[in-house]
């Protein structure tokens, strides 16, 4: 009898464990947290990876939501595999050092706009853009972690939604993180297109 009552209790778990797996595959691990979900379903979309990816390469090197995106642009400009970047930052190197480290230059995080005055967290950074305006001066700029990690994500963000870098800026200027501002512009889009996110449909006129 406690055979058939194991058994049973089996057969009556199975289903629990295949909806709990089902629940995991668009994103490789069931993320609850809707922003979090919009943000990785966003960085997938954008830049062409699959979102077990984009959270499988989160979880296993413990990286700040913001990063994710760092990383996959970094990796399309230098042309190596996203895994090589992590390796380096690993290791220990700053965005900053890895763009050198590639040949690449600073130059690449600039994303044009239209304002003058441009406040925190980004007014230091295009302050050294305006400053070091030739190409042999763009190695004098120096931009911090969290200064590339803006940039990078103003341009993913702006250019993923179509909308202006400045109103990103202005988002951020608030004090609003990533997840927030890739959620509130996910919303206002498909709000544009209908409630669904998909383009409203039109109801077949009545016959006279």
């Amino acid at each position: 009898m406690k055979r058939v009552f194991i058994y049973l209790m089996f057969l009556f778990l199975i289903p629990g464990v295949m909806l709990a797996q089902e629940s995991r595959v668009d994103l490789g691990i069931s993320v609850s947290d809707g922003k979090l979900r919009s943000f990785y379903l966003a960085v997938s979309d954008y830049y062409g990876v699959s979102g077990k990816t984009v959270v499988a390469t989160k979880e296993r090197y413990h990286l700040r939501d913001e990063e994710l995106p760092v990383i996959y642009f970094l990796s399309a400009r230098a042309r190596v595999a996203p895994s090589v970047i992590v390796g380096l930052r690993i290791k220990g190197l700053s965005w900053l050092d890895i763009t050198f480290h590639y040949g690449l230059t600073p130059e690449i995080f600039y994303v044009p706009v239209t304002v003058q005055k441009i406040g925190p967290p980004y007014g230091k950074a295009y302050g050294h853009f305006k400053k070091y305006r030739s190409k042999k001066e763009w190695k004098k700029i120096v931009l911090s972690d969290h200064e590339v990690a803006d940039l990078v994500n103003l341009r993913f963000i702006s250019e993923h939604y179509k909308v202006k870098p400045e109103l990103v800026m202005e988002m951020r200027s608030q004090g609003k993180n990533f997840l927030t501002i890739n959620e509130e512009n996910r919303k206002a889009k498909a709000k544009a297109k209908g409630k669904s996110g998909k383009p409203k449909k039109v109801k077949p006129r009545k016959k006279k």
